[in-house]
């Protein structure tokens, strides 16, 4: 199934968008797409939908976010071989963990916001894991893929002045604010046969700057579940941004930044696609 959110910026209704394009209301099965509908809602979602308790609703022109309120967006830097080529750093030996504040995810279609004064605001296509079960300690990378609800589209936007010239931390560079395009679906983990086989690609402005896929992830999406579980724990809503493959702006000397005015349009086989201005 894919799951999305639909209407003006806080009043968002849920959705399933059924396979011949209608949009069908999920206001009787939940209130939101939240962490505790993840946690426990899907199979009712499932059952109300194949036998057609779903009723069609109008269109919108806007698309949320697909998650409301995730408790937390954790985030693998360095995590495809050839943006650590590109960025001319060692391969990691465990993967590199950061974290964007949750009020950084919006639409897959709201305009990006460059910071003030900010010279070096860059893009990140990546693939984005939502959790629908509780990962503490988990003894292998085996018991990770129960635990998934779906998958998404995210923009790791990020201000590498911030991020790497400033001292400190990652995060500062990572979480200004609507640095985090999450959609435009929720695509159900079932509908994905194998996370680390799908093509990712982004455009600035019509020209092709990243072309990956994930098969090049150094830790895989299982892999990556299990280690963060070793040292945090993981519930049901939380996101799990999973890396970005190569042509990042930071790799690509003479490469321009994001300025005003900017498009930048991101698609995952299978999770559709995402469209962001900058302003």
């Amino acid at each position: 199934m894919k799951l999305l959110r639909v209407g003006p910026e806080g009043a968002e209704r849920p959705a399933v968008l059924a396979e011949d394009g209608t949009l069908l209301d999920l206001s009787g099965v939940t209130r939101d797409i939240d962490p505790g509908f993840l946690a426990t809602g899907l199979e009712d979602l499932r059952t109300a939908y194949e036998g057609g308790e779903l009723s069609p609703i109008q269109n919108t022109k806007r698309v949320g976010a697909p998650v409301a309120r995730p408790g937390k967006v954790v985030c693998i830097g360095l995590n495809y071989r050839d943006h650590a080529a590109e960025t001319k750093d060692e391969l990691p030996a465990e993967p590199i963990i950061f974290m964007k504040a949750v009020n950084t995810v919006v639409g897959p279609t709201d305009d990006v916001l460059i910071p003030r004064g900010s010279q070096k605001t860059d893009y990140e296509v990546e693939l984005a894991v939502v959790l629908k079960g509780r990962a503490r300690y988990l003894d292998s990378p085996g018991e990770a893929r129960d635990l998934i609800a779906g998958y998404a589209i995210s923009n790791d936007v990020s201000e590498r002045e911030y991020q790497l010239e400033r001292g400190g931390t990652w995060d500062k560079g990572k979480s200004c604010e609507t640095f985090n395009p999450l959609g435009p679906h929720l695509v159900t983990a079932d509908e994905i046969a194998d996370p680390q086989d799908l093509g990712l690609r982004l455009w600035v402005n019509g020209e092709l700057r990243q072309d990956g896929s994930t098969k090049d992830m150094i830790f895989g999406v299982d892999h990556l579940i299990w280690y963060l579980s070793q040292f945090m724990v993981l519930e049901p809503g939380d996101i799990i941004n999973t890396g970005t493959p190569a042509g990042v702006a930071m790799g690509r000397p003479g490469t321009p930044y994001l300025r005003r005015g900017d498009v930048v349009e991101i698609e995952i086989d299978g999770l559709g696609r995402q469209h962001q201005r900058l302003v």
